[in-house]
This record gives C-alpha cells, structure tokens and sequence, in this order.
C-alpha cells in the first residue's frame, strides 16, 4: 500500500510539501489562525471555538496570545492550563506535543521541519519533519527555538533566546546556542 504525502511526513520520511492534501492543511490552517488572529481580548469564547477546531488536541485552562502560526494546527497537542504567549510559530510538519502547565514565552518557535543537508537532495524538494515534545510543568523563555525531533523533559527551563538542538532532561535549567544545561533543579 503507497502511503500518502501525509503519512510520509508524520513518519519522519521525504515528503513532497506541494501535495494538493498538505496544501488543503495548510491553507485550513491560515484560515483558522488568521480569524484566531483577528479576535479581541473580549472574545475569549471565540477563541477557544477556534483553538479547538485548529488543533488535534486540546486540554482545560488553555490560553494563547495572538498572534499565533502553524502549518497545519491538527498535529499540536496541548495538556491542560498551557499558556503562549505573544508570537510564537508552531510548525506542525511532525506532532508537537506539549505538556501539562506549560508555558511558553514570547516568539517561541517549535519548528517540526527541516530539509535534507545534501544540496542535490534539498534542491529536488521534499522535505522531512521530526516531532517535539514539551513535558509537564515547562518554561520556554522568550525566543527559545526548539529544533525538529527535540524533547525537553518535565519541570525544565529553557532560557530566552535559547536554540535547543538536542533532547534536553528533566529537572534542569538550560540555556544558550546550542542549548546546553547549566544546573539542576532540586
């Protein structure tokens, strides 16, 4: 049985972007977090109608400032009271998967996508996509980057303007380019 564009995506395999299905996604997608974009601090009702049609999974006490981006919204999985704040990109290629009592700072970016290194294979054009995963009780500081396939464990904080190249553990402080751990946390 061939698999589908998306399938091969959220396998972690080359996938070709273009596919009429992923730009159907996408464009789903624009439009759900272009109106998320466009409501008032009034409408917090509206909000959550739209945050839960656009993403694959959504707990309680959810909170996000506009503005908000994704790729495709149906791959992000949020715990229960998760806060984003303003800015921030979810690029949704692979499952993003956040914790319980998170909290995501300003112009944080969780970026699922990348491209093939060889110059031969990137310039053909499909692409891959690895997941992330954000554990329970998380602080991403303001402009952290989390780079495809990285997972930061339980109750870690990850300074501002941080780029998390690799799986970071529970429990510690992390900070820097490349993201690496500082302390502990007792």
């Amino acid at each position: 049985m061939t698999k589908t564009e998306r399938e091969k995506m959220l396998a972690g395999e080359l996938y070709v972007a273009s596919d009429a299905a992923l730009v159907a996604g996408r464009n789903r997608a624009r439009r759900l977090t272009r109106l998320f974009n466009l409501t008032t601090e009034e409408e917090l009702e509206k909000r959550q109608e739209i945050l839960k049609e656009l993403f694959g999974g959504m707990g309680e006490n959810v909170y996000i400032e506009p503005t908000l981006r994704c790729d495709y919204g149906d791959n992000i999985y949020l715990g229960n009271n998760v806060f984003i704040n303003f800015d921030c990109i979810l690029l949704d290629c692979n499952t993003i998967h956040i914790g319980d009592n998170v909290q995501l700072a300003t112009r944080v970016q969780l970026l699922t996508a990348y491209h093939p290194i060889k110059a031969i294979e990137r310039n053909a054009g499909p692409e891959l996509a690895s997941p992330i995963r954000i554990g329970d009780s998380c602080w991403l500081g303001g402009g952290v980057i989390v780079l495809p396939g990285v997972t930061i464990g339980e109750n870690t904080v990850i300074g501002a303007g941080s780029v998390v190249t690799k799986d970071i553990p529970a429990n510690v402080v992390a900070v820097g380019n490349p993201c690496r751990i500082l302390r502990e946390i007792s």
